[in-house]
């Protein structure tokens, strides 16, 4: 990435992101684990389901505070840093944001409150109702970003218009049901919810290996490695569909993971290792398994993939028909808002609008795109390829750990239905340091995502390039050396704080709480002086 204004505006974006989406899918994850919790809470009235909701719901409301104040930064970064963006698909980008914030947040933030305060004021079924509604409220969030930012991987649903230089909405309907944001929801959702449960479940085995709130620690267990081997298995299915719509709608994109230079005869085979060298254009010791991503990419054995060197060709032809509706365009604004756009002119236009965008590529390197030599099209057409070596690796390492995770959440609720949860202490500590690994693989993926889209802002709409704000580069670097000291702060702080309410623990349920629903209610005193035996 070249340090210049556009590089350092990627790069501040890039590291909010990904500081933000720390935050994010352990909300996720966490609300709707909350919600079972306390459903069995409710059904059974056993007052250790209260205790456990409560004490993970400590740790929720610690990170969904940190999560919003690094959320809120990202909005108005799109004003700061990519003003042009904003121009030009604002009418579009800025629907599902609105619509997050009217619906989504105000829903989640309100019931979040009364999730909190509300334990002794509702009664139990009321209060179950809300903490439903917070997980529903905190899903809702991330379907409108999500929509958001499918649109920006697969532009449906909107046309420019050529006199306001603005992407406006054709198809709202369109844009709700883009299969690649659909296809981008249930994915990142379900990796939410692998992260809450790796998360609860690494945290209950520390409990158990330092002997503390056994019963807790147990039944967390349970529902975490449930729910999680559930949400690995769900992330593996719903990735598939995540690269087959990369196939459909983000060949390059698809392309450059696997470093598929050429195009291969199908069925493509999957490459498992190799170091990929953009500069030779080849992958070095390259391990290869054949027919497999044939059948990921395309599901079937007869599609072919296209390599890299083929989808370059093509970029070069879209860019010399998309220098014809730069022409046509630029005519039609040469006559003003008022004059009638002749039907040959409009024609032409409309012809070659798809691909106005590879046009402006050629911003990069020449005011006038209809002014570009050969030399200088053919590099904005080798400027589509992303940067190979990170998306291959980051891609393998998701694969890898989401393995992992299938494996590890399996292996727990094999024990927990053999209640021999802590039989094994040496898997009791593999859960407590494989906390971090699905932030990791997380991460992988956003980069997969993000930079695999790269150098389009709106994929084969508007360059990155283009879609910058005109900003100093003392500026940018001030505010991305600022975001990256506060942004660390948070993390610090969310981190200390995590750390004590764990090491706390839950607290003790008041007398009333526990009396109210107790199972030792209406038994002998006999009864209540023996030792009781409560399942796993």
């Amino acid at each position: 990435m070249d340090l210049d204004v556009v590089g350092l505006s990627r790069l501040q974006f890039a590291l909010t992101a990904l500081y933000h989406f720390l935050f994010v899918p352990l909300t996720l994850g966490l609300s709707m684990l909350l919600a079972i919790m306390e459903t069995v809470y409710v059904m059974t009235g056993r007052p250790i389901w209260r205790q456990m909701t409560k004490f993970w719901g400590v740790l929720f409301g610690i990170n969904f505070a940190i999560g919003v104040s690094t959320g809120l930064v990202m909005e108005f970064q799109f004003g700061m840093n990519w003003s042009y963006y904003s121009h030009y698909v604002g009418d579009v980008f800025g629907a599902p944001l609105a619509i997050e914030g009217l619906m989504a947040f105000f829903l989640e933030a309100t019931f979040v409150g009364l999730f909190f305060f509300g334990w002794d004021r509702l009664s139990k079924r009321q209060h179950l109702v809300v903490t439903w509604l917070t997980a529903l409220g905190t899903n809702f969030s991330a379907l409108w970003i999500l929509i958001a930012n499918g649109w920006m991987q697969n532009p449906v649903g909107s046309a420019l218009n050529p006199q306001t230089m603005r992407m406006e909405v054709s198809d709202f309907g369109a844009v709700l049901a883009n299969p690649v944001a659909q296809a981008k929801f249930v994915h990142t959702v379900s990796a939410g919810y692998v992260i809450a449960a790796m998360f609860v479940l690494g945290i209950s085995a520390w409990f158990l290996l330092k002997g503390r709130h056994i019963d807790l620690a147990k039944r967390s267990m349970t529902v975490a490695a449930s729910f999680g081997l559930a949400a690995s298995l769900s992330v593996v299915v719903l990735g598939d569909e995540s690269g087959y719509m990369a196939t459909e709608h983000q060949k390059m994109k698809l392309a450059a993971v696997e470093a598929m230079w050429n195009t291969e005869r199908a069925p493509a085979a999957f490459t498992a290792f190799g170091f990929p060298d953009q500069d030779a254009r080849e992958t070095h010791y390259a391990v290869h398994i054949p027919f497999v991503m044939g059948l990921i990419g395309t599901r079937s054995l007869e599609t072919e993939i296209p390599g890299i060197h083929d989808l370059v060709q093509l970029a070069e032809v879209r860019i010399r028909q998309g220098i014809q509706a730069y022409d046509a365009l630029e005519q039609i604004r040469a006559l003003g808002g008022n004059t009638p756009v002749p039907a040959d002119l409009k024609a032409r236009f409309e012809e070659h609008s798809g691909v106005l965008g590879y046009a402006l590529l050629l911003k990069r390197y020449i005011d006038d795109p209809r002014q570009a030599s050969d030399a200088q099209i053919a590099q904005a057409a080798l400027d589509t390829v992303p940067q190979v070596a990170p998306l291959f690796w980051s891609f393998r390492i998701m694969v890898a750990l989401g393995i992992f995770f299938i494996v590890l959440n399996a292996v727990f609720f094999w024990l927990s239905a053999k209640r021999k949860l802590d039989a094994y202490p040496w898997l009791l500590k593999v859960a407590v340091w494989s906390i971090p690994l699905p932030w990791i693989a997380a991460e992988a993926g956003w980069i997969v995502a993000e930079l695999g889209r790269q150098p389009w802002a709106i994929e084969g709409v508007l360059p990155t390039a283009v879609a910058v704000s005109n900003l100093g580069i003392q500026t940018v670097l001030g505010t991305l050396i600022g975001f990256v000291v506060l942004y660390t702060i948070l993390i610090i702080v969310e981190m200390k704080l995590m750390l004590k309410a764990i090491r706390k623990g839950p607290e003790a349920e008041p007398a009333h709480a526990q009396g109210a629903h107790s199972p030792l209610i209406g038994t002998t005193p006999a009864m209540r002086t023996a030792p009781m035996i409560t399942a796993e």
